[in-house]
């Protein structure tokens, strides 16, 4: 029979850090990264490594100097990129393929290499967020960008800046708080990803009937 228990050893990982605080922690760090995922590491990374709070084993990695420094280089990338309507749609595209195993891979760390079973449950439910928060946020600014006016897409991303390092504080000081926004928050993003996928969707189509239609020149 399968043991679906935490080994002692986790749990004791960090003073006072008990099984809600890793599951907090572990499903932050993969919605998060649907999100901000440069942010995510960057911001975790720091934290270890100035002493605010104690990693565990399988997250320490982050504090390391040259993953600080990438990471934090791409976080003022991604600052400015995301603020650009329609390179922000581009950065997305692109970054459907990093943010959903990264989001996997950071909530499987928060478990560590030792944890057996909860490690492989942590990376599914740490991928299933990241792929949630990043189809909303896609679709959302997608949505967004279809309006000839860029301070609702400044303004989305300002939010999305603000969201990650709060929603981080959240798990880690206060892990019931913090499920509580997640419950409202994925509520919130599978109404946004239903309602503004048919619209996306109806956008592309006339953008094809649109171009498609073009006459073409010698």
């Amino acid at each position: 029979m399968m043991d679906w228990s935490l080994p002692p050893s986790i749990t004791q990982t960090v003073a006072g850090l008990d099984a809600m605080h890793l599951l907090a922690l572990a499903a932050a760090l993969g919605w998060a990264s649907g999100l901000r995922m440069y942010a995510v590491v960057f911001l975790t990374g720091l934290a270890g490594a100035v002493g605010w709070i104690t990693l565990p084993a399988g997250l320490q990695v982050l504090q390391h100097p040259a993953v600080l420094a990438v990471a934090g280089v791409m976080v003022l990338v991604e600052f400015f990129a995301d603020k650009v309507p329609w390179v922000d749609s581009l950065w997305d595209a692109v970054h459907t393929f990093i943010r959903i195993p990264a989001g996997a891979a950071l909530a499987a760390g928060a478990f560590g290499a030792d944890a057996g079973a909860w490690s492989l449950v942590a990376a599914l439910m740490g991928g299933g967020l990241a792929a949630t928060a990043h189809a909303a946020k896609a679709t959302t600014r997608a949505a967004v960008n279809a309006s000839p006016e860029p301070f609702s897409n400044i303004g989305l991303s300002l939010l999305g800046d603000a969201t990650v390092p709060v929603m981080l504080w959240l798990a880690w000081s206060h892990p019931v708080l913090f499920f509580v926004a997640l419950a409202i928050a994925l509520v919130v993003m599978a109404g946004l990803i239903v309602l503004l996928f048919k619209f996306v969707r109806g956008l592309v189509g006339r953008l094809r009937q649109h171009f498609g239609a073009a006459p073409v020149r010698a």
